[in-house]
């Protein structure tokens, strides 16, 4: 039905990588055995009083910052009431009517060049809570679950936006985008696996140039950008399929199952009245100096937006390099040290591409192997004087990866520098001599046996010949050009 437009909004919850959690002094941890990170005060036993982790209220502000959030002169905290097996106090420490960083902006960029420019409702501070676990690793129809106490009281921010993406590719392009943001920032680590940053969608439908909302739904915790964009995608054709049969959506929380690309109802949708939101009676407003506030405005890094917008425009970069090169802090560090000694498009290239692939073989990444950004623009620069071939260039690449040793000492030890024109000459008579019958589908106008001829070539070569050259002088040979 492409009368009827998805309306989507997001919430992510991104854990802050704190040394502590955020009422106690409990470390967060992933992966260690249950139940042995916890305390009197993230257990809830009774009398204990929590205490606002300063760590936690620094990261969420610089969240807030690089959304172009308003900061709240002071702000508070609530309990947000709920019964529910992962919550031992049978509340959450959250904030509700006053969070600490209010309404903003976020801007992705599409992969042509376009922006997408996402409004932020707010970014507030709250506990996460324990980590279920569900019999068959499944919520929907599990035979029973088990808690997992680390996780309880870990700090998070919480990012609610307005319900400005239109369709389920631009919430994860939004996502991913804001993902990388959060990397450079250095609050999380962001990780979807450990659930370090989780993300719910909120869909609904509405008839095209309606400006109201309709009936949404709330698709849960998803743990992958693809999952989610196919999540999305599923429950915007369900919705359609109930209105296109004269049905109508309820408001509820859903779970996809990747497996099947089903959608399964988990429950009624809850409004904030159903939490009972009131003041948390044990915890101080909170109250940024303002001095403070601009000082951590003034550290912020460049980040990954207005950094690919740079490399596009300053270095040459296509849309596809910037985003990869973007994809984290180390990897923008690597590639510029590179820049800065070679050309920023060729250094991209290799960085992106061959570098990426070969050490994906290894489990490696570029700013972990044997290979510096030194190698990189060497290897560009063999490559710029025609002292290596591409396909030498790969091997030399290999050594290097292999050995830690200079691209130009790899290609002195392993005989890899081009052919002299004269030799590589003589070896093309040979082949086209040695094949009259690909010779003649050349004059003939079948350009696609040109490939055959530079096969062979290589072969003869052992790859040190340039792949043009050899088109070239194939072309001489039997052409006469």
């Amino acid at each position: 039905m492409s009368d009827l437009e998805p309306v989507i909004g997001v919430e992510i919850h991104v854990q802050l990588s704190t040394r502590t959690k955020m009422f106690c002094g409990c470390a967060p941890s992933f992966g260690d055995a249950p139940n042995t990170h916890t305390c009197p005060v993230c257990l809830a036993h009774p009398g204990v009083l929590p205490v606002v982790n300063g760590e936690a209220v620094r990261r969420a502000l610089i969240i807030g910052l690089a959304l172009g959030c308003e900061i709240a002169p002071r702000s508070i905290f609530h309990r947000k009431n709920y019964f529910y097996p992962d919550l031992p106090k049978a509340y959450q420490i959250s904030q509700f009517d006053i969070p600490i960083c209010g309404r903003g902006e976020f801007t992705a960029i599409r992969e042509d060049g376009s922006e997408l420019k996402v409004g932020i409702t707010r970014a507030h501070l709250e506990e996460d809570a324990a980590k279920l676990t569900h019999g068959g690793g499944r919520r929907a129809g599990a035979d029973g679950s088990v808690v997992d106490f680390n996780r309880g009281g870990t700090p998070l921010v919480e990012i609610v936006t307005e319900p400005d993406l239109r369709s389920a590719a631009d919430t994860a392009i939004f996502l991913r985008q804001l993902r990388q943001t959060l990397l450079f920032l250095g609050v999380s680590d962001c990780s979807m696996e450990e659930g370090s940053m989780r993300a719910d969608a909120n869909v609904s439908v509405r008839p095209v140039g309606s400006q109201t909302l309709g009936v949404k739904t709330e698709l849960k915790n998803m743990n992958s950008f693809r999952f989610l964009e196919r999540g999305v995608e599923a429950e915007i054709a369900r919705q359609r399929e109930i209105i296109a049969s004269g049905g109508h959506v309820q408001q509820e929380t859903v779970h996809y199952e990747p497996d099947t690309g089903h959608i399964t109802s988990l429950r009624s949708k809850e409004e904030s009245h159903d939490y009972r939101y009131f003041p948390e009676p044990d915890l101080v407003p909170v109250a940024p100096d303002p001095a403070w506030v601009e000082r951590l405005r003034s550290e912020q890094p460049e980040l990954p937006i207005p950094l690919r917008r740079r490399l596009v425009v300053e270095m040459g970069l296509t849309q596809e390099d910037a985003e990869v090169i973007t994809g984290s802090p180390e990897l923008v560090a690597y590639f510029m040290e590179a820049a800065g000694l070679a050309d920023p498009k060729s250094c991209a290239n290799w960085i992106r591409g061959e570098l990426r692939a070969q050490l994906r073989e290894l489990g490696q990444e570029p700013w972990e192997s044997n290979v510096t950004p030194a190698h990189v623009a060497a290897l560009v620069g063999l490559l710029a004087d025609g002292t290596v071939s591409v396909p030498a260039a790969k091997e030399v690449l290999a050594g290097v990866i292999e050995t830690g040793d200079d691209p130009a000492t790899v290609v002195e030890a392993r005989g890899l520098g081009q052919m002299d024109a004269g030799d590589l000459s003589a070896i093309i008579g040979e082949i086209v001599n040695a094949n009259p019958d690909q010779a003649q589908q050349l004059r003939d106008g079948k350009d696609k046996v040109m490939g055959f001829f530079v096969g062979q070539a290589m072969k003869r070569t052992g790859g040190r010949a340039e792949p043009q050259a050899v088109q070239a002088l194939v072309r001489a040979a039997v052409l006469g050009e």
